[in-house]
């Protein structure tokens, strides 16, 4: 009976050594984490120590020698692919990154509604915000296709990215036994989607999600210690609306929270655009923009963000933005960036001999004011200062910037050139002139519409009938005047006679009646 009592002892021993192995098994392998987060996770990654850790200087690790990374990189490269020796970004100290849940890998899904506008490669739907208690997971693609301006794939972990192949890999772990299969995102990486004509000019990047041991990923050549952002100069036609409402805003909203610890990656690559944008770039990020498409080596990144973030025309919406950003946050930065001096419209005291100064831009084709002359004549006999901006003054932004921030009111022919109001001081006064057409509310939606969010006034002067040149061309029994909203059912329609077919002869009484309130309104005696 004792041998049987110490038998059975013995094994109860043996037992509870057994279940305390398989703890320690399970708190090594983060198992339990695994199957609690089954349905956060798409792709795991365990991060290889030899290779991939770097400091936050950009250098490579105490511990990790040069040599290991060579040997790493000597081996066989897939068909294709560059096959050259691993080494580091050499870069300007950043921050090192967050051990936490970086707020970029949520970046396309503050505005979803349904999980199923949410693509989770892997097959799986990815649900961390519901379960916010659970830590997140070191590697990850999630993409968000619902929006009608842009689609966007947020990815972290184990990320590399081939440029001459515009193709992004993110690779799981090969022990990862929640993967199931090869997945594989294409996006054309600019904010026009509804526009089939534009979008088909943007190149496509491929995103592709794999475990090693199904498909072998391209060796790390470059390693970077910071973030990345992907995304189009797109078909630039060097329009300063479109430059700013589709790509310079934007890039704002996706990147100013990194404080220029952030690369910048750019594919149809527009050396006149990046020139012309050159301040703005530099003052979002501090590394040198890599062109993507000549680019032909592996640089492996911790996150990227294929894709920038579009609120609405000329705007943010702080709703979305991550940070809270709105449109005057947006004005402060540009203020910072060309280095423009004065903050706020304040009421010219008359008393001092001052005048408040009025920029009115000045069209040459379409749009134009075929009474210029006396539309500046009138604004100056009301009291202002007039400074008369040609298509050649506008061209230079940083200097123009300077011009148009040293005025309290800024006067145009819906256009381009409105889109300098970005220059105004807080409190400044935008005057939109509306050309003939029932243009009324597409031209409120490009200017009057994100006005106010920026911290500045919005006044608008609607054309009459007696005020276009379209009447010298179409009898009043045409569409034109008859029904101009019919003519709105195509885009085509609109832009050939309300946009690019008319000139603007302003009643210059009416004119001068509207001017005149402006300069009441912003004086004092």
């Amino acid at each position: 009976m004792k041998a049987g009592r110490n038998l059975v002892s013995g094994g109860a021993v043996v037992a509870w050594l057994l279940v305390l192995v398989l703890v320690l098994v399970v708190l090594q392998t983060d198992f339990l984490q695994q199957i609690t987060r089954f349905r956060v996770i798409s792709i795991t990654q365990v991060p290889n120590e030899s290779v991939h850790k770097v400091s936050s200087s950009g250098l490579v690790s105490e511990g990790t020698s040069k040599q290991e990374l060579r040997e790493v990189a000597k081996s066989k490269a897939p068909d294709g692919m560059p096959n050259t020796t691993d080494s580091v970004a050499d870069v300007p100290p950043c921050p090192a990154p967050s051990d936490e849940m970086d707020s970029h890998v949520i970046d396309g899904i503050k505005d979803l509604k349904h999980e199923d506008e949410i693509l989770a490669m892997g097959g799986q739907i990815d649900g961390f915000l519901q379960n916010s208690d659970v830590a997140a997971p070191r590697s990850k693609l999630t993409c968000n296709f619902s929006s009608r301006h842009m689609d966007i794939c947020a990815m972290e972990g184990d990320i590399r990215m081939h440029g001459k192949s515009t193709t992004v890999y993110v690779v799981a772990a090969s022990n990862d036994s929640y993967w199931t299969e090869n997945g594989t995102v294409t996006i054309r990486p600019f904010p026009r989607k509804h526009e089939v004509s534009t979008m088909a000019k943007v190149r496509e990047v491929t995103i592709r999600s794999s475990a090693p041991v199904v498909t072998t990923p391209p060796r790390c050549t470059v390693t970077h210690n910071v973030p990345a952002v992907v995304f189009s100069t797109g078909p630039d036609s060097g329009n300063f609306f479109h430059g700013m409402s589709d790509m310079v805003i934007p890039l704002y909203i996706t990147t100013r929270e990194y404080d220029g610890c952030v690369q910048l990656v750019v594919t149809d690559y527009n050396h006149k655009w990046i020139s012309r944008y050159q301040d703005v770039l530099a003052a979002l990020s501090i590394y040198p923009v890599i062109d993507f498409d000549t680019d032909d080596v592996v640089r492996c990144f911790p996150s990227v963000h294929v894709g920038i973030e579009y609120h609405n025309t000329l705007g943010i919406k702080p709703a979305l933005s991550r940070n809270g950003y709105t449109g005057m946050d947006f004005l402060g930065f540009l203020r910072s960036v060309y280095s423009l001096k004065r903050p706020w419209v304040t009421p010219v005291n008359l008393r001092s001999g001052q005048r408040p100064r009025l920029v009115m831009i000045l069209r040459q084709h379409s749009r134009a004011l075929t009474n210029e002359a006396e539309a500046i004549t009138a604004a100056t006999e009301v009291g202002f200062e007039v400074v008369a901006a040609g298509t050649e003054v506008v061209k230079d932004i940083a200097q123009f910037a300077q011009v148009v921030n040293t005025c309290d009111v800024i006067v145009g022919v819906h256009g381009a050139g409105l889109t300098n109001m970005v220059f105004l001081p807080h409190n400044g006064t935008v005057v939109q002139i509306i050309p003939w057409g029932k243009m009324k509310w597409p031209c409120w939606e490009t200017f009057g519409s994100p006005a106010p969010n920026m911290g500045l006034r919005y006044v608008e002067y609607e054309a009459t009938a007696e005020e276009t040149t379209l009447k010298d061309v179409y009898p009043r029994d045409h569409a034109v005047f008859a029904d101009p909203l019919s003519l709105h059912k195509s885009f085509d329609d609109m832009y050939k006679y309300f946009l690019n077919g008319q000139n603007v002869t302003l009643d210059i009484d009416r004119f001068t009646g509207v001017i005149k309130q402006i300069y009441q309104s912003i004086t004092i005696t």
